[in-house]
């Protein structure tokens, strides 16, 4: 029987996200250095002080080619990381400890690919523009209310405000 995913809970930021972002990043270039071919970043809405957030880590780790990265899915599986095929032709994707309770989200992604660069640039505009931070958090409180046990549809809910942010970042 699948494992049932947790419901999606969102809470205020905490401050040892940070730290537990910098414990997780250092376990991770001891166990798959071999892999990594750029730095690894701390993404998604706990890398943003004073944002609501799911309490899950988001942490993105650079590789060559996804291809050359597969060998470390195994590795990872070893920390507790369990591989989803989710987006697997833009990334490989991982939650700790599992669907049903998870503390970390981990996408491997080639260093300078379009999704590498749409995550940074999200998450620098968040951290320096207040008002759009705002206006993310209460979308994002929205969808919860309305997608509180659908995961794909409160993403999904997110992702035009995402492009539209990343769209003038990337212009602008």
């Amino acid at each position: 029987m699948p494992t049932e995913d947790a419901p999606i809970q969102l809470v205020d930021h905490d401050s040892s996200w940070e730290r537990l972002f910098r414990e997780e990043r250092d376990s991770l270039r001891l166990a798959i250095g071999l892999w990594l071919k750029g730095p690894i970043e701390h993404i998604g809405s706990t890398a943003v002080p004073g944002l609501v957030a799911k309490p899950v880590i988001d942490i993105m780790g650079a590789v060559d080619t996804l291809e050359n990265s597969k060998e470390a899915i195994a590795v990872l599986q070893s920390l507790n990381y369990q591989y989803a095929p989710y987006r697997a032709d833009v990334e490989h994707w991982f939650c700790k400890p599992g669907p049903s309770f998870r503390t970390h989200h981990l996408h491997l992604v080639p260093f300078g690919s379009q999704t590498w660069i749409a995550a940074i640039k999200f998450r620098e505009r968040l951290r320096l523009e207040p008002l759009i931070a705002a206006e993310y958090s209460e979308l994002k409180i929205r969808l919860c209310a309305l997608f509180k046990h659908d995961r794909e549809a409160y993403t999904e809910g997110k992702a035009r405000f995402i492009d539209r942010i990343v769209g003038k970042a990337l212009t602008g």
